[in-house]
């Protein structure tokens, strides 16, 4: 799959495209570019495609996700999985078109042992189009096996250092 990836047993959606700077414990800067082919733009509108609001939530969502999984990661030596939960104080300012890249953002807010609370927000050409403070939990579900704790982590790791060409090596 192109877009997906089978995880856990689910399609998980991935909509980074890269991760530019990721300061632990602080923030994360990255892009998403969505393309004109995209199926949904067939309906999202004919004759004048705009990427979803939702999409970009999840794109701001999955960033902040990475910054929050690195720095549980370094601070407490595991992988948190991080589930966003609320958002609040949500804000389209522009639409965004096929083929502009999207600057995400994300700036850790609060950490807690079981959640995270983070400010979002999307850029194109240096201009906000869309801004929230989302709030995510942690291991709602945990890995009790080993193995699969493991395997899901090693997964993890891979798709962090895929988006982010200077993550340490040593993750």
């Amino acid at each position: 799959m192109d877009v997906a990836q089978v995880y856990g047993g689910a399609v998980r959606w991935l909509l980074v495209d890269t991760i530019d700077t990721l300061e632990i414990g602080t923030r994360v800067s990255g892009t998403k570019t969505w393309h004109a082919d995209e199926v949904f733009f067939e309906d999202h509108f004919p004759s004048f495609p705009v990427v979803p609001g939702v999409l970009l939530m999840e794109a701001l969502a999955q960033i902040a996700g990475k910054l929050i999984g690195y720095t549980v990661r370094e601070q407490r030596g595991d992988w948190p999985f991080p589930i966003l939960s609320m958002m609040n104080g949500v804000k389209f300012r522009k639409f965004v078109r096929p083929e502009e890249t999207v600057h995400l953002e994300a700036k850790l807010d609060s950490l807690r042992d079981e959640m995270a609370g983070v400010k979002v927000r999307a850029k194109v050409d240096g201009k906000l189009v869309a801004q929230a403070e989302q709030v995510f939990v942690f291991n709602a579900v945990p890995l009790e096996d080993p193995a699969e704790r493991a395997k899901v982590e090693a997964l993890e790791r891979a798709h962090l250092k895929k988006l982010w060409p200077d993550c340490p090596e040593g993750e």
